[in-house]
């Protein structure tokens, strides 16, 4: 029984230290990305920040929530006088209108790539000047 016993104990140790001498993997789990994340109101004919500023490079999240009734945001995915056309906003589930009921928030998720000026406005009509409830975000470098 004694010789049973120490035969376990010598084959326990020789798992724990062999396996303390093989070299160690890194993980294959990729480091969370940072998000950026901004609260948006949306009211009656204003966004509140209706000037939003952002890093080239940084992944974006706008929260925007409707306080008075129904509202929309979208947002050009090019930046103002840019000829070439391309994108420097990459959104990540579409550039549809992101509608928010009274009440309710909705999110945009982007990466912000070109720096730049892009504007944006309410894409659910919500009243006399809807026209004029508008923003911008700004990329800086």
């Amino acid at each position: 029984m004694k010789s049973l016993f120490s035969a376990s104990m010598v084959i326990a140790m020789a798992g724990c230290i062999s396996s303390d001498a093989l070299p160690r993997t890194a993980s294959a789990t990729p480091a969370a990305e940072s998000v950026q994340v901004i609260k948006v109101t949306a009211k009656k004919y204003e966004f509140d920040p209706a000037t939003i500023h952002v890093k080239q490079g940084t992944k974006v999240q706008l929260k925007i929530t409707a306080t008075d009734h129904a509202h929309g945001m979208k947002i050009q995915e090019f930046p103002e006088g840019d000829k070439a056309m391309k994108a420097g906003l990459v959104f990540s589930s579409g550039n549809d209108c992101a509608k928010a009921e009274e009440g309710q928030t909705t999110t945009v998720e982007f990466v912000a790539q070109t720096p730049g000026t892009y504007p944006f406005r309410c894409c659910v009509h919500c009243g006399w000047h809807h026209r004029s409830m508008k923003g911008e975000v700004v990329v800086d470098p």
